[in-house]
């Protein structure tokens, strides 16, 4: 979905909008330190169809969030990676991830999807 900026009035409302697709944040995720193909982002969020992992990722590439580059080979070979745009809202995937974390801790809930990192992630 391509968004239009004249049709928020609340900046949550905006950010929601942008990211929150079933599957894009975890999309954005992933895309943080890494350039992907989509098999790649199939077998790491394996919960996804392919038709809605499509969906989502044309939805980011829309509203400019991540870049999609096609190579003119056979068979065929496309790659994501985060745009400018979308390597900017990396401080908020990463506030999300330790409210996220912090919540579970709580809850004596373990995390095990593929989202879980060790330290040194953050520091790149």
């Amino acid at each position: 979905m391509q968004t239009d900026c004249n049709e928020y009035n609340c900046p949550v409302a905006a950010t929601l909008d942008i990211i929150g697709g079933k599957y894009k944040f975890l999309i954005l995720w992933h895309l943080t330190d890494a350039t992907l193909r989509f098999g790649e982002l199939r077998r790491l969020i394996p919960q996804a169809t392919p038709k809605m992992l499509t969906q989502q990722l044309r939805e980011l590439e829309n509203n400019n969030l991540i870049i999609r580059t096609v190579y003119p080979v056979v068979p065929p070979k496309v790659e994501y990676r985060l745009s400018n745009l979308g390597k900017s809202i990396k401080p908020v995937l990463w506030s999300m991830y330790d409210w996220g974390t912090d919540y579970m801790k709580d809850k004596g809930m373990a995390i095990t999807c593929s989202m879980a990192v060790d330290s040194n992630k953050r520091k790149k």
